[in-house]
């Protein structure tokens, strides 16, 4: 199993991204199928389509973080976001991030945030596809190390929350 975040962009049309790669016929596997199975007020986990009839390969599930919030969230989240995270995980296949002939065996979940206040497709789009691939390129390598967050721990922020 490999676990990858990525944070892309910056304000309302930012993508933060969670990725688990890893075997159908095993604990991702089991994961996967049971999130499709049981949807939630507001969260409706789908298969990732690169256009309708084709989905990506390896089969990826798009599970949302924020409910969603209108009309507006419904259509970026569904669509642009969707298609960013559909062509990441397809990039990080030609890139070699996911061996081409391990596909067939495996299943992607990708969590994702898509802000309620976000309004540029386009940029969502792009942040999301850039974040996918960077999630799978940093659970393939095993990111982070555990020096790396060792020496970061009193310097903790996110773009929500700096310490004063």
């Amino acid at each position: 199993m490999e676990i990858g975040e990525c944070f892309v962009g910056s304000g309302a049309a930012a993508a933060h991204l969670n990725t688990v790669l890893g075997r159908r016929d095993g604990p991702v596997g089991q994961a996967w199928a049971t999130a499709l199975a049981t949807p939630t007020a507001g969260h409706a986990p789908f298969v990732v389509v690169l256009r309708p009839g084709l989905p990506v390969v390896p089969f990826t599930l798009f599970v949302n973080k924020a409910r969603i919030d209108g009309d507006e969230h419904a259509r970026l989240t569904w669509g642009a976001a969707q298609a960013g995270v559909a062509a990441g995980v397809a990039d990080a296949v030609v890139a070699g991030t996911i061996a081409e002939g391990s596909v067939p065996s495996l299943v992607v979940i990708a969590a994702v945030w898509v802000d309620p206040l976000a309004r540029d497709a386009e940029v969502v789009f792009a942040n999301n596809r850039e974040a996918t691939a960077g999630a799978l390129a940093l659970g393939r390598a095993g990111l982070p190390k555990v020096a790396d967050v060792v020496a970061q721990r009193e310097v903790a922020w996110n773009p929500f929350f700096r310490p004063a």
